[in-house]
């Protein structure tokens, strides 16, 4: 049975995680979560140690190693990619990447199930990381995505259909639109990406074999991408 690591500071957090899963036994879920803004470096590698600690592990009894790949914070999520591949070479395992926003739907469906999640990220600049979920809980998928990962213009959002909740630090970016929040059954300003709920996604991953090496696991930087789309091409 596989025990995984999670690992996240893709925002003012830093948050840490164990699935562990004995034999004939339902998984457990160990976590810390806590405020580190700016002492993300200090702060994760001994958060690891007291979360190993809590389930009574050592580092050689994890299966893979789970970090939030962003969209966040361009430092951040570089800190946690980097500690998470020397991690996982050090112990010759999987590293699984999986989507901030993503590990925020399964939370906010935890909190108030609904046909969909709008989930938000202030990405600065006066724009947003934004991504629109599914949770299908017990199966192997775990969390679909119903519009692909953007960095937009907060008036650019639009609203989902009917019955869906808005989370995020990006729904207080000025003009994002007043109407997509009027329509959803619930908004939480304050939900955040927690490793808490990415070592879940990285489980429901690796269950479907969905285990990449070290050296392919990289961050997602949607402004980057963006940005790169709109250079001009030489031949």
């Amino acid at each position: 049975m596989p025990n995984l690591l999670a690992l996240d500071t893709s925002g003012n957090s830093c948050s840490v995680a164990v699935w562990q899963q004995r034999e004939g036994q339902a998984p457990q879920v160990f976590s810390l979560h806590e405020e580190a803004q700016r002492s993300h470096t200090q702060r994760l590698l001994p958060m690891v140690q007291e979360v190993l600690d809590q389930a009574g592990m050592q580092q050689s009894e994890l299966h893979a190693i789970v970090y939030g790949r962003g969209p966040g914070s361009f430092t951040g999520i570089r800190i946690a990619a980097g500690v998470a591949q020397g991690l996982a070479f050090g112990l010759d395992i999987p590293l699984i990447p999986v989507s901030t926003l993503a590990a925020m739907a399964l939370q906010a469906e935890e909190k108030t199930p609904a046909n969909a999640h709008l989930c938000c990220l202030d990405a600065r600049m006066n724009e947003v990381y934004v991504g629109c979920y599914q949770v299908h809980l017990g199966t192997p998928e775990l969390v679909q995505e119903i519009t692909p990962e953007a960095v937009l213009s907060p008036a650019s959002v639009a609203a989902p259909a009917a019955n869906y909740t808005a989370n995020g630090s990006g729904l207080e970016v000025a003009e994002f639109p007043a109407q997509v929040l009027a329509r959803a059954t619930a908004c939480d300003v304050n939900l955040e990406p927690m490793a808490k709920y990415m070592v879940q996604l990285g489980a429901a991953d690796l269950a479907r074999g969905i285990a990449p090496l070290p050296e392919q696991a990289l961050p997602v930087y949607l402004r980057d991408e963006v940005t790169w789309q709109k250079l001009p091409r030489y031949q």
